[in-house]
């Protein structure tokens, strides 16, 4: 048992050598140095009166905006350079300049298709009323219409085959 309060009175001198090393005090309860205590200002500069920054005096800190002083001036002369391309009248122009302007008209124009289309069969029937006289029923007039295209169509192929016999 010895063995172990020797450790520990030794360790307990080195701790209290250390302590007295850290207050500046030498073994025998006394400043270490000859000198007195002289009190040190790390932060404090007495000569200018400020705050000293830490760090090396001639040496700059590396900053992101002293990294990148350069590449401002680059993108806004790469953005003017765009910009004139970019003004050429031709670039300018839609691709397809009309396009609202169909999209507007449909309506109209589906309202008007279907005008269009009364309109013409309103026609149609006047003439078909006025070649065969009964205007009421429009499919016979249809029917009739296409028996005297037949008619006119097998006449006239009669009429081929005979002016092939005769000559």
């Amino acid at each position: 048992m010895t063995t172990l309060a020797d450790a520990s009175e030794a360790r307990k001198e080195r701790l209290i050598a250390l302590r007295q090393r850290k207050l500046g005090q030498g073994p025998d309860g006394l400043n270490g140095s000859k000198e007195p205590f002289r009190f040190r200002q790390r932060n404090f500069d007495p000569e200018t009166r400020t705050l000293r920054k830490h760090g090396k005096a001639g040496e700059e800190e590396d900053t992101v905006e002293k990294q990148i002083t350069g590449v401002a001036e680059q993108i806004i002369a790469e953005d003017e350079e765009r910009r004139k391309q970019d003004l050429d009248l031709f670039n300018i122009a839609p691709k397809r300049p009309n396009w609202d302007l169909k999209r507007d008209m449909e309506k109209k124009l589906a309202k008007l298709e279907r005008k269009t289309a009364e309109a013409i069969h309103a026609l149609i029937r006047k003439r078909m009323a006025a070649t065969q006289g009964t205007p009421d029923d429009l499919s016979a007039q249809i029917r009739a219409q296409q028996q005297n295209v037949e008619r006119e169509t097998a006449a006239d192929d009669k009429d081929d085959e005979d002016v092939d016999e005769d000559s």
